[in-house]
C-alpha cells in the first residue's frame, strides 16, 4: 500500500482524476463557460500526469531532463491564453445574445395606443 503513496504515482493518479472530471464536465454540461473549465482541467491533469512521468524518470537514477519542465510550462501558458480567448469570445457571444433577446421581447410586445 505504501507504493500508491510514492509522489510520482500519487501525482500521476491525482492527473487521471483531474482528466476524468474535466471530460465528464465537458460531456455532461450544457453551459459554455462550464465546458471551458472542463477543458482547463483535462489541460491540469495532464499537465501533471506528463510532470510526474518525468520525476519518475528523474528517480530512477538517471539525470534530471529540463525538456518536460520546459513542456509543462509552455503549456499551462498556452493553456492560459486559450482559456482568455475562449472567455472574451464567449463574453461577446453572451452580449449579443443578450441584445437580440431584448428586441425580440419588445417587438413581441403588443403596442399600446395603436
Amino acid at each position: 500500500m505504501t507504493a500508491v503513496f510514492q509522489p510520482g504515482i500519487l501525482f500521476g493518479l491525482c492527473g487521471a482524476a483531474l482528466v476524468g472530471i474535466g471530460l465528464f464536465a465537458v460531456v455532461t454540461h450544457p453551459g459554455l463557460l462550464r465546458r471551458i473549465v472542463g477543458c482547463n482541467l483535462v489541460g491540469a491533469g495532464i499537465f501533471l500526469v506528463f510532470g510526474a512521468v518525468a520525476r519518475r524518470g528523474a528517480a530512477a537514477g538517471f539525470d534530471a531532463d529540463p525538456v518536460p519542465q520546459a513542456l509543462v510550462i509552455t503549456g499551462i501558458v498556452v493553456a492560459f491564453a486559450a482559456s482568455a480567448l475562449g472567455v472574451a469570445l464567449l463574453k461577446r457571444l453572451s452580449e449579443l445574445n443578450v441584445g437580440d433577446s431584448t428586441e425580440a421581447a419588445a417587438a413581441a410586445e403588443p403596442r399600446s395606443g395603436s
